[in-house]
């Protein structure tokens, strides 16, 4: 399967009130939001969106909202993991996924599966349905890490797992799966602090947290990255080093909910266990924000 999807991808938030219900009118500008900034594709219901803490009714909201606030006009890539395979399984067959480009399936976390079994856990996915799959290899996370040698294995062998977001920091094994993935097999970042880096050793694109708060930045710098133009993408990204530093600093998405919620787009609210961040925080984020120059 010849897949298309490159450039600046968003992991995009799920804005809440204050009794913790999804916020639909928040949720469809932060999608124009993204659609004016000129972001290549979104990523719904992610470690990002909050998806731990929300229902399967809350996970089916979002996206029916996400889906008719884009109307075609960028790809919808869906998150779609989780540690009990079977359930997965039963996921994947009730949820409408129409208007779905593509699958985002993070590796089972907590009960750390073997390499086998991680294959196995991804190959019966990948029966499960025709869509494109994307791997998702986050190990601080999941406690587990999905080897070059088993995403090699399920790209050569499942035509519909097209890609992966790598997010092990690991630049050996990033590096082994660039150089030996199959014709079309496409490799993204899942760390705002390495995109760049990423995209200098050949990398296909990235999907980013950072971009819900600066989207017009980020995408102009991968795209300028992705083109060649590397002096110019690292202006770019030098300007977002401080928001990179303090953004994660007390958890995510609480950090970039703050910044969106001080600008007025959305409310600063997370559902428990995660929770707002620091009013010391706050203010460092709002005074890089203050001093922001150009587009965000």
């Amino acid at each position: 399967m010849n897949f298309y999807l490159q450039g600046s991808g968003v992991a995009l938030i799920t804005p809440f009130d204050g009794q913790g219900a999804i916020e639909h009118q928040e949720l469809q500008a932060m999608v124009e939001f993204m659609v004016d900034g000129g972001i290549d594709f979104i990523v719904a219901l992610g470690t990002t969106a909050e998806t731990p803490a929300l229902s399967k009714r809350d996970r089916e909201a979002v996206l029916e909202t996400l889906k008719s606030s884009l109307n075609g006009r960028i790809p919808l890539v869906l998150g779609m993991g989780g540690n009990d395979t079977h359930e997965l399984l039963e996921h994947i067959k009730s949820f409408n996924l129409g208007g779905v480009d593509a699958l985002l399936s993070v590796t089972p976390y907590y009960n750390r599966p073997s390499q086998e079994g991680l294959y196995r856990h991804y190959a019966q996915v990948a029966d499960a349905t025709d869509l494109p799959i994307i791997l998702y290899n986050v190990p601080f996370r999941t406690g587990c890490n999905l080897t070059a040698e088993t995403t090699l294995r399920l790209a050569s062998d499942f035509s519909n797992i097209v890609g992966t977001k790598e997010a092990s920091g690991d630049f050996g094994q990033i590096t082994e799966i660039l150089r030996n993935r199959p014709a079309g097999f496409k490799v993204y970042s899942g760390d705002d602090l390495l995109s760049l880096p990423f995209i200098s050793l050949g990398a296909d694109g990235v999907i980013s947290v950072v971009a819900n708060a600066f989207p017009k930045t980020f995408s102009e710098m991968i795209n300028k990255a992705l083109a060649g133009n590397h002096e110019e993408a690292l202006v770019l990204h030098e300007q977002l080093l401080p928001v990179v530093k303090h953004i994660f600093q007390e958890g995510s998405p609480a950090g970039v909910k703050a910044i969106l919620s001080q600008r007025g787009m959305i409310q600063p609210h997370l559902r428990l266990p995660l929770i707002e961040i620091s009013e010391k925080l706050k203010t460092v984020l709002a005074e890089i924000d203050e001093r922001w120059v150009g587009p965000k």
